[in-house]
């Protein structure tokens, strides 16, 4: 770890524990209610789930004839699950035109797929140069605006069939716009290649600004022949099935079936509901300690601020009391401890006569008020008057 990330952590770990704790007791409050409120969605979404019918494709449209409508459109999709083998929709629609191919070709390993997507990432150096506060400042301010990473996604029309049925009449239609889940895609390259160094690079690493140094090339497809589990509301559009992703459940395109899904999901819940609980519970003690510790913090401060203000009054009204006995009072006499005053406050219970009055208010005010000549713990004092 740098001099730099050292600093930004003991930075951090001040912060949390500022206000004894009750920083860090915040954030804790705050990632339990997150934890808790992704576990209720995904609650929601594991109850969807399960009362999700799983079906063929084959059987899919007699489910789906039951809510179509007189022109054969279903208004409201319904959510199921279909499993079933990618293809292209050019292939069993007989939309295919020489002109327009409907398989796209991997560039780099030949294989037909129905989506291919190519990344390229820009890789630069960790070196902060001789000046590299500059480069620190920088990456603060600027480096969420720099984008390191091309990538670029080409698709056509797909369907999904019958596991192991190929040519077939039965097909629903993936629709992938307004998609946002993760694909299953498989790479099928994976490539880095190192950038030369130019003499504008030395100039760059001397002041500490990042420089490229690598390109990572990549490229997943989603092929042709594999079998997938669509989730998602699906319906009748002009007679052909359809099915979309749907915003409330976590998968749309998976390997993985029914059952599985319904595990990952169960195990997930529980670890959002068990982290929700345990980090609440948590913060509740951080800020209960918290609370209490400024609490007595503040009691003490008020106390100390009403004593000081006490004594502050009282020595103004004896210092105006006895500014003229000042100069007659004979050494054997002076206050032992401001060596100002005559004594004129006897301890109790020792009984010694060594203090003024102001300064018996001081001893009298300390957490173990003792005398100053014999150390014995004292309980109050009383002024003595001369007749």
């Amino acid at each position: 770890m740098s001099s730099h990330d050292q600093a930004l952590a003991s930075l951090l770990s001040r912060l949390a524990l500022s206000l004894d704790g009750a920083v860090l007791g915040l954030a804790l409050a705050y990632a339990a209610a997150r934890s808790l409120l992704n576990f209720s969605v995904t609650s929601a979404a594991l109850a969807k789930l399960r009362s999700a019918p799983s079906l063929s494709v084959s059987d899919l449209r007699s489910l789906l004839s039951e809510t179509s409508n007189d022109d054969g459109n279903s208004s409201d999709g319904k959510i199921v699950i279909v499993r079933g083998t990618v293809d292209a929709k050019s292939a069993v629609d007989g939309s295919w035109k020489p002109l327009k191919p409907g398989v796209l070709v991997s560039r780099e390993s030949g294989d037909r797929a129905v989506l291919i997507q190519r990344t390229q990432t820009c890789i630069y150096n960790e070196w902060k140069g001789l000046f590299g506060w500059t480069s620190d400042l920088r990456a603060i301010i600027t480096r969420s605006w720099r984008q390191q990473k091309a990538s670029s996604l080409r698709k056509v029309p797909f369907v999904l069939i019958d596991v192991g049925q190929r040519p077939n009449s039965e097909y629903v239609v993936v629709n992938l716009d307004g998609s946002r889940h993760p694909l299953p895609l498989t790479t099928v390259y994976h490539k880095l290649q190192p950038i030369n160094a130019s003499p504008y690079t030395f100039l760059q690493a001397l002041f500490g600004h990042e420089y490229p140094v690598g390109l990572l090339d990549e490229e997943k497809i989603l092929p042709l022949g594999k079998d997938y589990s669509a989730v998602g509301l699906c319906s009748l559009r002009n007679g052909i099935a359809e099915i979309r992703s749907c915003k409330d459940l976590p998968y749309f395109l998976s390997d993985l079936s029914k059952d599985q899904m319904i595990v990952d999901l169960s195990f997930k819940t529980k670890i959002l509901f068990w982290g929700g609980i345990a980090l609440g519970s948590m913060s509740v003690g951080i800020l209960g300690y918290a609370a209490v510790r400024n609490w007595n913090k503040w009691r003490q401060w008020k106390q100390q601020r009403e004593l000081q203000q006490q004594r502050q009054t009282v020595s103004g009204h004896f210092d105006s009391q006895e500014d003229d006995e000042n100069e007659d009072v004979p050494d054997g006499q002076l206050c032992v401890i401001c060596l100002m005053r005559r004594r004129r406050s006897v301890f109790i219970p020792c009984g010694h006569l060594v203090c003024c009055q102001g300064c018996a208010i001081s001893v009298e005010s300390e957490v173990a008020p003792k005398c100053p000549v014999c150390r014995q713990e004292i309980r109050n004092s009383v002024r003595i008057f001369e007749s």
